[in-house]
């Protein structure tokens, strides 16, 4: 059961981050629709904690963690969304979109991945494996070379996974892996093309 809970929680992580991406790139959306929908999906999470928002209620049920559903429900979708604004606002276009497809991509195949085959565990984290971390790596590699050449994408593949095979914290809050990866992708595209 927590293997299909995973399973359709990140086949929507790849599916949010290659739609956000086409959006982007037809100009359908730009940062401030990103920044409003942020607003308001951190409103209906709050809102869904004291009452049952009958569609919103069914999509946590389904996409989100038991752990997260009372206390923090619609956590990964916000950092998510958190995320995908900064890079937006702090890097041009060329430099945001690889780094939301490595968001999308890396994280997601790493995990699925490093569950289904992961046999040697991760050396900072406990709950993961080098095999996801090597699969999570390739994928965001190939994922962020669409767009970008191939130095680029693999030291932003390389640090994001990096960032995310460890834990970050501030007090005793660990910072979402969903905020971390996709500044991480996209400072280390810009050290690339800035330093070579």
């Amino acid at each position: 059961m927590k293997l299909n809970l995973e399973v359709k929680r990140k086949i929507a992580h790849i599916l949010l981050g290659v739609l956000i991406v086409l959006m982007l790139s037809f100009g359908i959306i730009n940062k401030i629709h990103i920044f409003f929908l942020t607003i308001l999906i951190i409103i209906l999470s709050f809102l869904n904690k004291k009452h049952k928002i009958p569609i919103v209620y069914r999509l946590m049920h389904t996409l989100e963690r038991d752990e997260n559903v009372g206390k923090f429900p619609g956590k990964g979708l916000i950092f998510y969304f958190i995320g995908v604004f900064l890079v937006l606002s702090f890097f041009p276009l060329d430099i945001a979109i690889p780094a939301i497809l490595i968001l999308a991509f890396a994280d997601s195949v790493g995990h699925l991945f490093g569950i289904r085959y992961g046999k040697k565990k991760h050396p900072y984290v406990g709950t993961k494996f080098v095999e996801g971390w090597i699969a999570g790596f390739i994928a965001g590699f190939i994922a962020a070379f669409v767009f970008v050449p191939w130095p680029e994408a693999l030291a932003a593949s390389f640090f994001a996974m990096l960032v995310e095979g460890i834990e970050i914290k501030i007090g005793a809050e660990e910072i979402d892996d969903n905020l971390l990866i996709p500044l991480v992708a996209a400072s280390a595209i810009w050290a690339v093309r800035f330093f070579f």
